[in-house]
């Protein structure tokens, strides 16, 4: 059975309003949410595929024209969608395939698997056995990244874990001050200085982190990306410090990219993949675009998963990554 069907019997018939008693109850909510979140890029996307599926009664080298433009146009990437064409191309000729009709489950089928690309991805926080799980935050300005890290300490607050968030942003005017307005809200610990040596917040926060015996410790770093050689170094004496105080760590390094900026945040992942060890993304901001296929493109063209989507305002909004719930959210319309 391939991916489209396997997806289209997941969700036959969900009734996600009603469906909310036991274990369905939450699975429900994040499938209403990625719907919600996702309705921008379907509109988008998938109703000039379906116009592009009524407008030709057979395979053409002009439907394949457009069909790429379209998948260009849905931010999945150059790269990406050339690859996909390819793949394609060479299904329909095998399988002589004539109908455009019947593309639409190969379709879903292919982009499940450059996603997946036969590896097991994990959207999960690595989480440290022996001490505080560190998690280090790397994005530029503007992005999104300290309401990330204020949602995810809520999540993980939420799950009874104790929560220190380190305000080693330094460098913007106002972020230790914004993350200590986020901390008082959450009610979690808070270490930061203004005007301080990052690594030496880093070292003192890790410190409480220790000695309060704290379950998660959320590192919030500057975002500048205009002198990447300044940049690296700061987060290489970071990295030290974490891995002297917790051997091991940080347990993720996670790169926090606003969806709507489009290919500009597929250059920042790959600058920032240059400079330190990148675990996962969090892409924020998703229910904003139409262009919804950046995050095929992202895991693609630089071989990092996306572990987390923002999909709204609300701190529920803030999703673990699903490939099911994603690739429904996307081609509901069409299933």
């Amino acid at each position: 059975m391939g991916f489209f069907n396997k997806i289209k019997n997941i969700f036959k018939g969900e009734n996600i309003s009603s469906n909310i008693d036991g274990k369905n109850e939450e699975k429900s909510k994040k499938t209403a949410i990625y719907e919600k979140g996702l309705t921008k890029s379907r509109k988008g996307f998938v109703s000039k595929l379906a116009d592009l599926t009524n407008k030709y009664s057979k395979i053409t080298d002009e439907y394949f024209d457009e069909l790429e433009e379209i998948l260009i146009m849905a931010d999945i990437g150059v790269n990406t969608v050339m690859k996909f064409m390819e793949r394609l191309r060479d299904r329909v000729r095998h399988e002589n395939i004539t109908d455009p009709k019947d593309l639409k489950e190969i379709i879903v089928d292919e982009l499940f698997i450059i996603y997946v690309n036969d590896e097991v991805l994990s959207n999960k926080i690595k989480i440290n056995k022996n001490g505080p799980t560190v998690v280090l935050f790397v994005g530029v300005n503007g992005v999104g990244k300290t309401t990330t890290i204020a949602k995810l300490a809520n999540k993980f607050k939420d799950q009874g874990k104790k929560v220190l968030l380190i305000g080693a942003d330094t460098f913007r005017a106002g972020a230790v001050e914004q993350l200590q307005e986020w901390s008082d809200r959450l009610d979690t610990g808070f270490y930061g200085k203004e005007n301080s040596d990052p690594a030496s917040v880093v070292f003192d926060g890790l410190d409480v982190a220790i000695r309060e015996n704290y379950d998660m410790v959320f590192i919030d770093t500057a975002g500048r990306l205009q002198n990447k050689v300044n940049l690296m170094k700061e987060l290489e004496k970071i990295n030290k410090v974490i891995d002297r105080q917790i051997p091991g760590g940080p347990q993720e390094t996670l790169l926090v990219i606003d969806a709507t900026t489009g290919q500009n945040g597929i250059s920042q992942a790959k600058a920032f993949k240059e400079i330190t060890n990148i675990t996962g993304i969090v892409l924020t901001k998703l229910d904003g675009t139409a262009k919804g296929g950046i995050v095929l493109a992202i895991k693609e063209e630089v071989g990092i998963p996306v572990k987390y989507i923002g999909l709204g305002e609300t701190k529920d909004d803030l999703q673990e990554f699903d490939i099911e719930n994603y690739i429904y959210g996307l081609f509901k319309d069409m299933m």
